[in-house]
This record gives C-alpha cells, structure tokens and sequence, in this order.
C-alpha cells in the first residue's frame, strides 16, 4: 500500500517540479559569482520545467493535491532562492524574498494543502507569483545578453512595489481567513 502511494507521487510532472528545488542551490551559486550565463541557463531550464509540469500532469490525467504544492513550493523555494542572490548582490531588497517564503508558507497554510487539499490563489497572488519569476529573472537575462533595458534604480523601484504587492496579497489572504472563522 505504501509503495503504491509512493508510485503515484513519483510521476513525470512531480519529478520535473522536483527538479526546480535542485536548481535552486546551482542558481544561488551562479547568482552571487555573477556568472551570468549559466545563471540564465538554469533560469531557462527552470521556466521549462514549470511550464512541462503543468501541461504533462493535464495531458496524462496526473493532476493532484501534491502535485500543485510541489509545483507552487518548486517555485517559490527557486524564486526566493534567485532573490536572496540578487539581494546580496544589492539589487532587490532582503525583504522581498523574505515575504516571498512567507506569503507561500501562508497559501500553504490557509489552504490546508498539507493535509491534502488543493492550493487556493488569489487573483493578486497569482499575478505576484509570476512576477517573482519575471523579476528574478531581469537582472540575469539583462547581464547574460548584455542588454540593459532596467537600470538598477528602476528595477529596485520594481522590486519595492512588487513587495508593497505581497504584503497586500497576504493581508488580503489573513482577512479572509480570518472572516471564515469569524
């Protein structure tokens, strides 16, 4: 019985999700070496892997609970990973990857995702998890390609507003929440 629920956890889309948490060490590594090229390697290899996951898991009928927590932390445990280099190398700041562990850890939460139940975004939550990637990934596709289309003041004035963005989401989120109870 065991085994069988290990089997049905191990498929294709949950492994190619898996694969992001392992990418997210290389990455950092990269980052803070500013190694600019392989940095951009990886990040390609990752958008790759979160848009496959999504897309096999529909097409094979592998959709589960588990499967979207594993692609939701995937991305959120890569996203911060990539902003904590980013933030030591002074181009975003410390808070944003913070909140960013933070608003996951709370979706998780309110979600009841670790018993089982499926992850409940936001409209707003959503938008921001996307532009996590994007603003994680500027700074290493404007160096790998040498095309600089931010400068660093306008990206950091990004960075800001995209961390004003979580802090409302998560409030959002704690009000509901706490409306539900009351």
């Amino acid at each position: 019985m065991m085994q069988h629920i290990v089997m049905n956890k191990l498929t294709v889309p949950n492994l190619l999700s898996a694969a992001r948490l392992f990418m997210a060490p290389v990455s950092f590594w990269l980052i803070i070496q500013t190694d600019w090229l392989w940095a951009a390697v990886v990040l390609v290899i990752s958008i790759a892997t979160d848009i496959s996951d999504g897309f096999l898991a529909r097409q094979w009928n592998q959709t589960s609970a588990f499967g979207g927590l594993i692609d939701h932390g995937s991305d959120a445990f890569l996203v911060a990973t990539m902003l904590f280099a980013e933030a030591y190398l002074g181009l975003v700041p410390l808070i944003l990857p913070i909140l960013v562990l933070t608003a996951f850890t709370q979706y998780t939460l309110d979600s009841k995702a670790l018993t089982g139940h499926p992850l409940r975004s936001s409209l707003l939550g959503r938008y921001n998890g996307i532009l996590y990637f994007v603003l994680a990934g500027f700074p290493i596709m404007q160096h790998a390609l040498n095309i600089y289309l931010l400068s660093e003041i306008a990206f950091m004035y990004f960075a800001y507003v995209l961390t004003i963005s979580t802090l409302i989401s998560m409030s959002e989120r704690l009000v509901t929440v706490l409306r539900l109870r009351g």
